[in-house]
């Protein structure tokens, strides 16, 4: 045997051992992020609707909150769940109502300021608890919602000459679900909106495979383009929640049913503060 020969053996013998040594400890490493791995996308598939619909604190009485007009409605859906809604209709003759459906947390007291400044526009108000939300019966989804959402505008018809359907945040995806099955609206306002709340979801959790894990995903962006609803999108700058090209993208997708209003140095949360009321007004015809 030559010398060289020697050495490739003496090398082969060497590295043999150390081979084996660390193919375990990688094995045992890759079984545990695989587990890892797999017990986290399971725990945010069993606890998806906890993480996208929070529901907190108890539903206080309108007057508590300011709005002494408003009546509180116990209202069954065609399934049976009550629903309560806050129901006011509009002061002045011939203005709309506004069908409202707040955001993903808290309550519908959370909105009195809102709505009292619609009110005090004159326009009417009808805004739901949601279910699972305080106050109403059965449980969050995206599909319920949007029912109770169309059985909603449905009864309003009856009552006001014309609707304007305004969403915030999680309730945009709701308005806008509400505005495709139902043209007559006057209106669509979309505050903070989402293209959808699983492309929200996959742009924080980018390791997980949202888009086959999530139920409710809102998908604004695919109904958005066959609205024919006028519709009026509001984003902050500076929303850090949904960030703004979601709804600069909304906009792209509506073409000519739409008008973006980017607001500089807005937030999720602040937009009414920056004039929204004002400008959806402007948009109305005057009663």
């Amino acid at each position: 045997m030559t010398q060289t020969e020697h050495a490739r053996q003496d090398a082969s013998s060497t590295d043999t051992p150390i081979t084996h040594r660390l193919a375990r400890p990688i094995a045992i490493l890759a079984a545990v992020i695989a587990v890892l791995y797999l017990a986290a996308a399971g725990y945010m598939y069993v606890n998806q609707r906890d993480l996208l619909f929070k529901p907190s604190g108890e539903l206080p009485e309108p007057g508590a909150v300011g709005l002494t007009d408003v009546d509180v409605i116990s209202m069954p859906m065609s399934d049976g769940t009550e629903l309560t809604v806050w129901f006011s209709p509009a002061a002045t003759n011939g203005a709309p109502t506004v069908l409202f459906f707040h955001g993903q947390s808290g309550n519908l007291g959370d909105q009195s300021e809102r709505l009292r400044e619609i009110l005090n526009s004159g326009y009417g108000v009808l805004a739901p608890s949601y279910r699972g939300y305080p106050g109403s019966e059965g449980e969050p989804s995206e599909a319920v919602f949007i029912s109770d959402g169309l059985e909603l505008y449905d009864w309003l018809s009856d009552q006001s000459e014309s609707i304007v359907l305004h969403g915030r945040s999680l309730g945009t995806g709701v308005a806008a679900a509400v505005a495709a099955q139902r043209p007559a609206a006057e209106l669509l306002v979309l505050e903070a909106p989402f293209t959808a709340t699983v492309d929200v979801a996959g742009e924080r959790y980018p390791w997980l495979p949202v888009s086959f894990l999530m139920k409710d995903q809102f998908a604004t962006s695919d109904i958005i383009g066959d609205i024919d609803v006028p519709t009026l999108i509001f984003h902050g700058s500076e929303d850090t929640i949904v960030p703004v090209h979601h709804g600069q993208k909304l906009a792209s997708l509506a073409e000519d049913t739409a008008s973006l209003y980017l607001i500089v140095g807005g937030t999720h949360g602040d937009l009414w503060s920056h004039g929204l009321w004002q400008v959806v007004q402007d948009g109305l015809p005057k009663p």
